[in-house]
């Protein structure tokens, strides 16, 4: 005998078919794309040298396949992305905690972080391959520039919007500072965490081809590049289309990992 009421059921196939028409439509409106802007490459209403289309997008990926380079360049910018990644989760998770933990550090630098988080990255450029060196340290460094300040400000305003009553629940029970981040702020901070890892991985794959652009003699940011610099237009749209696909894997898998914290949670 099901445990289920008949409305819960109702309301189980409700998601599932609402889930079934998003993902229908998602398909449906690239494949729209795809095939209108095949069409009207095909009927010379684009030119291609300018727009390509997605059978010549095809034809370069197959041949960067076949010449080994595809994979080496999309190995270059992923091991750079999940560095520096790793390196800014960890900062904006640290920062955030200390500027919990120290009110009067975190007004002190309040300004300070919403300035270098405004500052024009690129501008810095030139800079930051002096600092660094023209490698792929400074690579590292201006993907770092442009999540690290935007990871402290979102999860330390998650912090900062942590329910009081849970807070002033625990405090009068004596609890120390160290409990009740370790309790309350943390714990109900998972999905702003999540949500922080979004917008970090995004921000990490700008700041990476940003910097290729600049230093890199490999990576998609350099095929890019290199593209332009010989009007091989066709290779620079593949190396923005094979962005586009990493760009969307990344979010699944960030997008996968929140879906498996709500369950552990629940």
């Amino acid at each position: 005998m099901s445990t289920y009421s008949l409305e819960h059921k109702k309301y189980i196939k409700k998601l599932r078919r609402e889930k079934i028409i998003v993902t229908f439509f998602r398909f449906l409106i690239i494949v729209i794309f795809l095939v209108g802007w095949e069409l009207l490459a095909q009927w010379k209403i684009t030119n291609t040298f300018l727009s390509s289309s997605p059978s010549r997008v095809i034809s370069t990926t197959i041949g960067l396949i076949r010449d080994g380079s595809l994979f080496h360049h999309i190995g270059i910018t992923l091991y750079e992305v999940g560095i520096s990644f790793m390196i800014a989760t960890l900062i904006g998770i640290l920062v955030a905690s200390i500027l919990w933990r120290m009110p009067i550090l975190a007004r002190i630098l309040d300004p300070y972080l919403t300035i270098l988080n405004s500052l024009p990255k690129v501008a810095l450029g030139p800079l930051i391959i002096i600092w660094v060196g023209a490698s792929m340290n400074s690579i590292i460094f201006m993907s770092l520039l442009i999540s690290a300040f935007i990871t402290i400000i979102n999860i330390y305003n998650g912090f900062l919007a942590t329910d009081q009553s849970y807070i002033t629940l625990l405090r009068s029970f004596h609890a120390t500072k160290w409990q009740i981040f370790k309790k309350v702020i943390f714990p109900s901070n998972y999905t702003t965490i999540i949500n922080a890892l979004k917008i970090n991985i995004s921000m990490n794959l700008i700041g990476v081809i940003m910097g290729e652009l600049l230093v890199s003699k490999s990576g998609l940011g350099y095929l890019i590049m290199y593209g332009s610099q010989v009007f091989n237009i066709d290779l620079v749209i593949t190396g923005v289309v094979i962005l586009g696909i990493i760009s969307y894997l990344m979010y699944f898998i960030v997008d996968k990992l929140e879906v498996f914290v709500a369950n552990k949670r629940s």
